[in-house]
């Protein structure tokens, strides 16, 4: 019998050691970013608190609000607390499980009617992995731990980047609302001379209809800003986990004038498999679906239970505390599989597939990590060069309507051509705000990429 036992222990680890392979995920990495040449490619300067790189108090409170009320960001640290605590489950697998007995039972004859016996005793069981079912058990636990804390690390991340998206967006509105103000003052001003001129015979009706029409253009502008700025007002709110309120920073100014992180250090493409939140959480993802197929696998062969049960009997409650002697048992049950018509084989093969399933997940993940990075870095190579020529352009635009009006005012042209002016200006000064936020929002673009930070 133990010499049949022996061969069928040894035939089961012969068949262990033939594990299927599992495939590798292989993504090739370069060394250097191709569109991070205007930035620092041997140091990462995106910390913890990269928001901060803004040098912008009010961003600054804005997202540590969102970071301690979001209802999202929460929910992912109760996922940890889940995931911890499945850890301890598995862990505690490992060790034997203690119980307490205490039996009254009653048996009738007919020779001495009923007979009554008493049992206090204690229980021991402890399941033995012989070919590692609870440590692969274990390790997914873990795996399925460390993806639930990068999965929270990367909801920080999210929440951080969209409250800055957001709050960049507002400034937008709100400089474009103080440019159509301004413009809608000084067209009033414009109109209101060309209905002097008028009156004394020195414009046409036309001019000065003409006049008040941009008047009405520019006065029709400011509610559709006033809007959007309520708009955006009510996304920050919903972020910072907060009920709908007026919210009123009147910091537009401060789009144009604010410091860009122009030097930022953005590191190697290698640093992402490291880094960022959603590589690693497809990585230990990754980790867990291969525990799982050891945890299959490990299930096709024998596992071993010891039992152990020891206490006191006697015939009444008072027996219990006399010095009868004790009683214990132990017994050792190896069992294994025999048939099962294919369904243990089956589900191996299931989590192996699953397991390629996270491995091409994985890779995909990392090849799309390293294109966020490139085309923010293209962007924002292309926004840069395209927003300093808007610098110019408002530029030339302002002398020519300037130099419309005095021309105008002299009676050398028409008012056709200073409403084009005045329009091409306009157009122009809007672009450029609109250029400048979006600015902003590739660098807040380009640290998400990064793989931000987190506390």
């Amino acid at each position: 019998m133990i010499r049949r036992l022996s061969t069928l222990l040894l035939l089961a680890c012969l068949v262990a050691a033939c594990a299927p392979r599992l495939y590798p995920p292989t993504v090739e990495v370069n060394d250097a970013y191709r569109y991070g040449d205007r930035f620092r490619q041997d140091t990462l300067q995106v910390d913890s608190c990269w928001w901060r790189l803004f040098g912008d108090t009010t961003l600054n409170r804005l997202v540590e609000r969102a970071l301690e009320q979001n209802r999202d960001l929460r929910s992912a640290a109760s996922r940890i607390e889940q995931a911890r605590e499945q850890l301890r489950i598995a862990r505690a697998a490992f060790l034997p499980a203690e119980g307490f007995e205490l039996e009254a039972k009653p048996t009738y004859n007919r020779e001495t009617k009923i007979v009554q016996s008493y049992a206090v005793g204690a229980t021991l069981s402890w399941e033995i992995s012989l070919f590692g079912a609870l440590r692969h058990t274990t390790e997914a636990a873990r795996a399925e731990y460390a993806a639930a804390v990068w999965s929270a690390r990367g909801v920080a991340l999210s929440l951080a980047a969209e409250v800055a998206t957001a709050y960049f967006t507002r400034l937008q509105y709100e400089r474009d609302l103080l440019i159509a103000t301004h413009t809608y003052q000084l067209r009033r001003e414009s109109a209101a001379l060309i209905d002097s001129l008028y009156r004394h015979g020195m414009s046409s009706g036309i001019d000065r209809e003409q006049a008040y029409s941009q008047v009405y253009q520019a006065e029709a502008d400011i509610p559709r800003y006033r809007s959007a700025i309520e708009q955006s007002g009510l996304v920050l709110n919903l972020l910072l986990g907060e009920p709908p309120q007026r919210v009123l920073y009147g910091v537009g100014e401060r789009l144009l004038t604010d410091r860009q992180p122009d030097t930022l250090g953005i590191g190697v493409p290698s640093e992402l498999l490291q880094r960022r939140p959603d590589v690693m959480a497809s990585y230990y993802a990754l980790q867990q679906a291969a525990a799982k197929v050891g945890v299959a696998r490990a299930a096709r062969f024998p596992s071993l239970m010891l039992t152990a049960n020891g206490g006191i009997g006697a015939a009444s409650i008072r027996g219990l505390s006399s010095s009868n002697p004790a009683v214990w048992s132990a017994v050792g049950t190896l069992t294994t599989p025999l048939w099962a018509a294919g369904k243990l084989k089956a589900e191996e093969r299931t989590m192996v597939a699953a397991y390629n399933e996270a491995a091409y997940g994985y890779e995909q993940t990392l090849l799309g990590a390293f294109s966020d990075v490139e085309q923010t870095l293209s962007t924002l190579a292309a926004n840069r060069i395209e927003t300093e020529r808007y610098r110019a352009l408002v530029a030339s635009y302002t002398t020519i309507d300037e130099m419309a009006h005095a021309l105008y005012r002299n009676g050398m042209i028409n008012y056709l051509e200073v409403i084009d002016a005045e329009r091409t200006l306009y157009a122009a000064r809007m672009e450029l705000v609109n250029l400048v936020a979006q600015q902003y929002i590739n660098y807040v673009t380009l640290c998400k990429a990064l793989g931000g930070g987190w506390r």
